[in-house]
């Protein structure tokens, strides 16, 4: 590709902010249009913007040079333009979608009112930095929270509220927290940590309405005729692939806008990455994936590297071959002066998963817990390969088994090195 070549990147999210600082530094400019007014800021964060550790500029990205603020609306694929809300219209040789993700709202009762489409006052969802900045400015000390949702945000979000000193409730549909991360085991480590912040946890609970009051919300109806008062109500059920531009101009949309391993889409002059790509039937939602796949397409879109170049990441320009992600959630205690947050009692806890930690039948596990230190280490072998593994407490571990685990190389026979490093604390 020549650096005439006009590269337009929709998305200012961590997958698209990273391809554009890759194609820069790659000698190719990139246009990137994003819709929020804010700079461009690191989403994994914005829980710790809501328990007041970090201010909002302290998550912020590196601005890319050539960023447009405004809102796509129609891709043209025959001129090969996109238009954006104000009628501004930018041609491109090569379109990237980085749109991202949208929070799933539940159809719940009461939510919304005949020919209303905004949220009733005081119920949030949590997946921007509007949505992070609404909460914080509308909780205080003693406020009735109610988070509706028990995975990976919603357990972020509870524990961020409560630090603020707000009288939290979860309600999770499923039979135990972060189901899709966790094993049994580790999940009652979570539900323990939380339960020790003040936050009353009710799991198999499903939430059928919300109660408003002149436009806000009052209360939480649950599916046994139980109801919650609330002040507040986060939704924290999980995200889908923002994928609307993509099916509009007539792309293969599945559950995500379906790309190869060029990560071109079902017009070989549209790509797409990060939350809303579909690669080899998988959408990962995840921040790791979402970079990766941004580094391998810089590498991809920059040409072949000159004599003396360094190479890119896994892949290369050979294409993108799929993520072993690995999930990592640090659940801080202890309220910050800034915002008046109480003290919580304990430490953080720290917690990994990684691979498949659902042994087969024939696979080995070694399980290590420490219920007074309130640590537990399982990992699972499978043909003298490591698989998987779930980490909780104190993760000075992590980081070498994250890299036996990405080798996949085969362990010892007699194990040793395995029990060294899940009885390792030392560095990640």
């Amino acid at each position: 590709m020549t650096s005439n070549t006009r590269v337009v990147v929709i998305g200012a999210g961590l997958a698209g902010v990273r391809l554009a600082r890759r194609l820069s530094e790659l000698g190719v400019s990139a246009v990137l249009v994003g819709e929020e007014e804010h700079t461009p800021y690191n989403r994994v964060l914005l829980a710790e913007v809501l328990a007041g550790r970090y201010a909002p500029e302290v998550i912020a990205l590196p601005v890319p040079e050539r960023l447009t603020r405004g809102r796509v609306v129609r891709i043209d694929r025959a001129l090969r333009q996109v238009r954006l809300a104000d009628s501004t219209v930018i041609a491109y040789d090569t379109l990237v979608l980085a749109t991202g993700s949208n929070p799933v709202l539940p159809p719940l009762r009461g939510l919304f009112s005949p020919g209303r489409h905004e949220l009733p006052e005081g119920v949030h969802a949590f997946r921007t930095m509007d949505d992070c900045l609404g909460l914080s400015d509308a909780v205080r000390r003693d406020t009735r929270a109610v988070v509706i949702g028990g995975g990976l945000l919603g357990v972020s979000a509870a524990r961020a509220l409560a630090e603020r000193g707000a009288q939290v409730v979860l309600a999770q549909q499923g039979e135990r927290l972060m189901e899709r991360q966790l094993d049994p085991s580790a999940s009652k480590l979570v539900l323990r940590h939380l339960t020790d912040l003040g936050v009353e946890v009710h799991t198999e609970s499903r939430v059928r309405g919300v109660r408003c009051v002149e436009g806000a919300v009052r209360s939480v109806e649950m599916a046994d005729g139980y109801t919650l008062g609330a002040d507040l109500v986060v939704l924290a059920c999980g995200v889908r692939p923002r994928a609307g531009l993509a099916q509009d101009a007539g792309l293969a949309v599945h559950k995500g806008v379906i790309v190869d391993d060029e990560l071109r889409t079902s017009d070989p002059h549209i790509r797409a990455i990060g939350d809303c790509a579909q690669h080899d039937g998988q959408v990962y939602g995840l921040a790791a994936p979402a970079l990766e796949q941004a580094d391998v397409l810089a590498e991809l879109l920059a040409g072949p590297p000159s004599a003396g170049s360094s190479t890119g990441p896994a892949g290369g320009a050979a294409g993108y071959g799929g993520t072993r992600a690995l999930t990592r959630l640090t659940l801080a205690t202890g309220g910050s002066a800034a915002t008046g947050g109480s003290a919580a009692s304990g430490g953080p806890l720290d917690l990994a998963a990684f691979g498949e930690h659902t042994p087969l039948p024939g696979d080995d596990v070694v399980q290590l817990t420490d219920a007074t230190r309130g640590t537990y280490r399982k990992v699972v072998v499978r043909d003298d390969r490591l698989v998987g593994g779930v980490l909780v407490g104190e993760l000075g571990t992590v980081g070498a088994l994250a890299r036996a685990w990405e080798g996949a190389e085969p362990l010892p026979a007699d194990g040793a090195p395995l029990l060294h490093l899940l009885t390792n604390d030392g560095g990640s």
